[in-house]
């Protein structure tokens, strides 16, 4: 007697195969998959029948488990977390020099271009305050009185 015997076990075979699958391969689908299999071959030993209800079975469970999947999982960060310059924003930056608008600032331990929002110049050691990040050149403004006196 063969395990194609009892396609109710087999079923379940195909499924915990598929769930061993989806830790060696890359993706999340095998997974689901694999629940969709496993729970077609409890249908099977459950409920007998034949060839065509057990793949009619199968898609259905299939199609639930990855749906299900699909609207369960978070959406991406809109953060822009690997662009460069992306953690700068918001950080304090002294003026190193500046030609009109266009200068170098330090942030932390890091010499980067930067642009002087608004126009205008500044002297080294102005504190100024990074908006945001164009390319590799940080578009800076001067700290007002209140966010001097900010941590």
């Amino acid at each position: 007697m063969g395990i194609f015997d009892q396609p109710g076990l087999a079923w379940m075979l195909a499924g915990v195969g598929l769930g061993v699958a989806e830790l060696v391969l890359p993706g999340m689908y095998l997974l689901w998959l694999g629940l969709a299999a496993f729970g077609t071959g409890l249908l099977q030993l459950v409920i007998p029948m034949g060839l065509g209800g057990q793949v009619f079975d199968f898609g259905g469970l299939a199609l639930f488990s990855v749906l299900t999947a699909v609207r369960r999982r978070k959406p991406a960060a809109k953060t822009e977390v690997n662009q460069q310059g992306s953690g700068l924003i918001g950080r304090r930056a002294t003026a190193l020099v500046f030609t009109g608008s266009e200068g170098r600032v330090r942030v932390g331990d890091s010499d980067w271009p930067a642009r002087l929002e608004g126009g205008g110049t500044v002297d080294p050691g102005t504190m100024l305050k990074v908006e945001n990040v164009d390319g590799m050149t940080l578009l800076v403004h001067r700290l007002g009185e209140a966010e001097m006196t900010e941590g």
